[in-house]
């Protein structure tokens, strides 16, 4: 199982990841290691895959994995297998995983310099205009203290959007255009840099600690899935929880 490990400053109890596509039981199109359990792959394989995820990196309480719908709710994680409906959560309690799953929208996962908390949230480009991390942070006492860790997403050379888009983003916060390009192919259309458009939504909110970015999902098969790529598809997840002291 290949998995992508976050490399920044957290606290040495912090342990946050993010999947491939290697290592699972899926058959294609959702080979190998898909975690989400509404593409229509084989239920029985997204569960062994969410088991062999765990076990690999020894969590023993259940995760917390969401029902995403592009939203900016922001739950409590659990370990009562209970799925919750929102695209980020949050926990100070250790060995629970905070989990989201993407396909190209951006994974970001959040913790404190103490490491007493952590949060993880789903950034599609809606989320992340309507305020998702802004409002995954308010779950944090002070975000001058928060770190932050972006995991693999659709790169800036192939994420067209419409001017729609564009709009959104520029109107709500000008330094917002230079994450845009004119599209080489198409009028009245723009390339998007989503992880550009995270930092400066969290640098507004008050984060100076941000990591990770540049992996691409839709120019990368043989690692991720991408939704863009190929629409049936799996998912990846990204992970992180608070290690219980030994």
């Amino acid at each position: 199982m290949n998995l992508i490990w976050a490399d920044w400053p957290a606290p040495p109890t912090i342990k946050a990841l993010c999947t491939t596509r290697e290592g699972g039981v899926s058959s294609a199109p959702f080979d190998q290691l898909n975690l989400g359990d509404h593409v229509g792959d084989d239920p029985q394989a997204v569960i062994e895959n969410r088991q062999l995820l765990l076990n690999k990196v020894a969590l023993v309480k259940p995760a917390q994995w969401l029902k995403q719908v592009h939203g900016v709710d922001v739950v409590t994680a659990r370990s009562d297998q209970q799925i919750r409906q929102a695209d980020a959560c949050y926990t100070s309690e250790s060995g629970v995983a905070c989990v989201i799953m993407t396909a190209d929208c951006l994974p970001v996962l959040f913790t404190n310099r103490s490491g007493s908390k952590v949060a993880a949230a789903h950034a599609g480009w809606r989320g992340l205009a309507d305020g998702v991390l802004e409002q995954t942070l308010l779950q944090f006492d002070d975000p001058s203290e928060v770190m932050v860790w972006m995991g693999p997403a659709i790169g800036p050379e192939v994420f067209e959007v419409g001017q729609e888009v564009y709009d959104r983003f520029v109107d709500d916060l000008a330094p917002s255009r230079d994450a845009f390009k004119p599209s080489p192919l198409h009028k009245e259309r723009w390339m998007a840099d989503i992880y550009q458009l995270a930092r400066l939504r969290l640098n507004r909110a008050g984060v100076c600690q941000i990591y990770g970015g540049g992996l691409c999902t839709y120019t990368d098969s043989d690692q991720f899935f991408s939704y863009r790529r190929q629409a049936q598809t799996g998912r990846m997840a990204s992970l992180i929880w608070i290690e219980a002291d030994e």
